[in-house]
């Protein structure tokens, strides 16, 4: 979110007050095993604190700010906040993450009634997305890429992904149709410009991350 501190609940709620379609967020596991919501490998663009994730204890963590005061929350504290009103894209980012992510996916649909549509799992990490997919087949996954791959979307019907996603600085029209004719939808990221935003619908792409979603 462009409007409040990134992956914090301030700015999911600042979100969800938007009527956003779904919300996006990554996960690290930290160094005793909690699955935290944090974009980078470090805390030190996002809080006032030095070093890596995944070395830290959950205590910790908690004793940084993550911006206007906010903590770095854990993924189910974040689902606690959206209580199933919109999709949750889950980005796993660190070591670990898929087993983790699977271990809270299933106890919110087992204990507190969510779907598995309520979910989506994404990464680049196309090892640990696989480990996710054979875990949780029926949630859905997307492929995340930074470049266009020489088979286009392949990789994707590979690990029978529902989406690729990919940046804007490399859609283009003839991705999107490889991706469509393989039965794929197409998510481009990170989109906050008006002009870029009027360029990409012209795609027909299915789907837009953006900081500003007021701007859609």
């Amino acid at each position: 979110m462009g409007h409040e501190p990134e992956n914090t609940i301030r700015s999911f709620k600042k979100a969800l007050a938007l009527h956003v379609d779904a919300i996006e967020l990554d996960v690290y596991v930290c160094k005793t095993g909690e699955l935290v919501v944090i974009h980078d490998d470090k805390v030190d663009r996002t809080t006032n604190g030095v070093g890596y994730t995944e070395d830290k204890t959950f205590t910790e963590l908690r004793q940084l700010d993550a911006g206007k005061g906010e903590l770095i929350p854990t993924l189910e504290e974040v689902l606690d906040v959206v209580d199933k009103s919109v999709i949750v894209n889950i980005e796993l980012k660190g070591r670990s993450t898929a087993f983790a992510t699977y271990q809270v996916i299933d106890k919110y649909i087992n204990e507190k009634g969510w779907s598995e549509l309520d979910f989506m799992v994404s990464s680049f990490d196309h090892h640990e997305l696989n480990k996710f997919k054979h875990l949780y087949p029926q949630i859905p996954i997307g492929v995340l890429l930074e470049g266009v791959p020489l088979s286009y979307a392949d990789c994707a019907v590979q690990l029978n992904a529902q989406s690729i996603n990919l940046s804007l600085d490399f859609i283009n029209q003839d991705f999107v149709n490889d991706a469509h004719q393989k039965g794929l939808q197409v998510y481009v990221y990170t989109v906050n410009d008006y002009d870029d935003i009027a360029k990409v619908k012209k795609l027909n792409i299915d789907g837009i991350f953006c900081n500003f979603p007021e701007r859609l």
